[in-house]
């Protein structure tokens, strides 16, 4: 222990030392477009996934307190040992009606979601063909899936990812796997393409919708809906995504797909077997969060026109913002330590906002990440654009 503890402080020492030292901030509100921070009131929040608002909606905490008495605060086990209950079964077939999709189910997070199933799709010689900005968890996924080749192309490179399909071609099972909004860049995976590709070279898309469910599309099914493709044949195969961002805030993720994939993953995969389902007032909440996503459409409008005039308004100020209709706008800063110090100063100007540095993006791509919510007022986006401003001037 002592040797683990003398890595640990030196570690910790060299981090304070560098400035790159991450603090977690105390919230002491419910998430919405202003919160509670580390004691300060009214602190305005571009830096959530709650893109619709939806976390602390009256009727998702209403939906949350109905579940949580009457089935409890945990299923205690898992759900082939003492059963399934019936919000469970409701959720999965609302998340697959919602996206178009066979069949659904659900897991405890997406990241859960991804690592259980890329092992259960593949065998061994079958390959695994990933984007290298997909998020971590699929990363991981892929490690886990180790019976499998596994290839990695250029990020949203189409010739680079034919090469890679066209180095596999003698797998009996080849998978192309991809974010449908990446995390850090906030751009659309080229779904169109991917989706032809696949077809072309006999491949499955997986696609992790994560950042796409409820921000992207008319109706807020998620990059798939944005770039007209349906969930199935001839178009994105297999979708995971979560119930944390855009629908409702909270924990659980879900895979969406064929029937004789979800009846597989119940068989085999890991985290399912071997882990407690999801908490059944979370598992209520998320399908509200659904329902009113269906009954409200204009949620995902004004979502799009609050991330129109930010961006507009960034590049006025001369920001370098890609254009994208996702809620993820990056500014890049380079160096980890700039990019916390002018997250701290943001925050001091009453604007949450998070530095993102190493080991989450790579060293020298830091950057302020801004996230919108279709309930961020046009006064409240104009007083941020006004605090990037004055640090524009730094």
């Amino acid at each position: 222990m002592n040797i683990l503890h003398k890595r640990f402080a030196d570690t910790l020492e060299g981090l304070h030392a560098a400035g790159t030292y991450k603090r977690l901030r105390t919230i002491a509100a419910p998430m919405a477009a202003t919160t509670r921070v580390d004691g300060v009131d009214e602190i305005l929040v571009f830096c959530s996934n709650n893109y619709l608002g939806l976390a602390n909606h009256p009727k998702v905490l209403e939906a949350a307190e109905a579940g949580l008495r009457r089935y409890g605060a945990g299923t205690a086990s898992v759900r082939f040992i003492c059963g399934t209950f019936e919000c469970h079964v409701a959720l999965e077939e609302k998340v697959a009606d919602f996206l178009g999709a066979p069949a659904a189910l659900s897991f405890t997070s997406c990241w859960n979601a991804n690592e259980g199933l890329l092992p259960v799709l593949v065998e061994d010689g079958d390959a695994i063909v990933s984007d290298a900005n997909n998020h971590a968890s699929i990363i991981d996924a892929g490690r886990l899936a180790a019976q499998a080749t596994r290839k990695v192309f250029a990020h949203q490179d189409m010739a680079a990812l034919e090469q890679a399909l066209v180095a596999v071609a003698e797998s009996e099972l080849k998978i192309v796997i991809s974010d449908g909004v990446f995390s850090m860049e906030g751009d659309v995976a080229q779904l169109s393409e991917l989706s032809s590709l696949c077809q072309r070279h006999g491949a499955i898309l997986v696609v992790d919708d994560s950042h796409g469910t409820g921000v992207l599309g008319a109706h807020g099914r998620g990059s798939a809906e944005h770039c007209g493709l349906p969930i199935g044949a001839q178009g994105v195969d297999i979708v995971t995504s979560t119930f944390g961002k855009a629908l409702g805030g909270g924990n659980g993720g879900f895979v969406a797909g064929p029937v004789e994939l979800i009846d597989m993953l119940v068989q085999r995969s890991r985290p399912h077997l071997f882990s407690n389902a999801l908490a059944p007032p979370l598992a209520c909440a998320a399908h509200e969060a659904i329902c009113i996503l269906e009954q409200e459409p204009e949620r995902v409008a004004r979502l799009h026109a609050n991330v129109h005039t930010m961006r507009k308004g960034l590049r006025e100020i001369g920001y370098d913002v890609v254009d994208s209709p996702t809620g993820i706008i990056p500014i890049m800063i380079g160096d980890t330590a700039e990019a916390i110090r002018l997250s701290d100063r943001l925050l001091d100007m009453g604007i949450f906002v998070v530095g993102f540095g190493f080991p989450v993006v790579p060293e020298g791509a830091a950057r302020l990440r801004v996230q919108m919510s279709s309930e961020h007022s046009a006064a409240q986006i104009e007083r941020t654009l006004d605090a990037f401003q004055t640090l524009h001037g730094r």
